[in-house]
């Protein structure tokens, strides 16, 4: 069975619930899920998933520029193992929109030998069908 890990960092518990919105759809595919804080992350669980979902609430301006992951993640991401042969998606949560948080999230992830353009988005913490037919590409490829 594939495994797949979903981290996340949240701030108010929407990107929480969008995690695991993630998870129970990836259970719909047959896809075994670890949902996890970055605060409870433990090395080994990445080496242990085909698939990793990394997610963090957008912070910066509101508006269309300057969104970034909060510290806590930024730290997470640069001391995260190297991800080559992992299939990876990024998520996030937004009030207005996402803006550069997707391009920021992949700087503190570049030096990590990886494809980094599968992107999920939820205002709400919902999984939309635009995203279940993301993943389900994501699953394919």
């Amino acid at each position: 069975m594939k495994k797949a890990a979903i981290i996340y960092q949240s701030k108010t518990g929407i990107t929480r619930k969008f995690g695991e919105e993630i998870s129970r759809y990836l259970l719909t595919k047959g896809i075994e899920t670890q949902t996890i804080s970055v605060s409870d992350y433990k090395n080994g669980i990445i080496e242990q998933s085909d698939y990793v979902l990394l997610g963090c609430w957008t912070a910066g301006f509101m508006l269309f520029f300057f969104q970034h992951p909060d510290k806590i993640w930024k730290r997470f991401a640069q001391e995260l193992p190297g991800l080559g042969g992992k299939k990876v998606a990024l998520f996030t949560t937004y009030k207005i929109a996402t803006g550069s948080m997707f391009n920021s999230m992949r700087k503190y992830l570049a030096d990590k030998g990886t494809d980094l353009s599968v992107e999920l988005k939820s205002r709400k913490g919902d999984l939309s069908l635009e995203n279940k037919t993301t993943l389900d590409r994501f699953l394919e490829n």
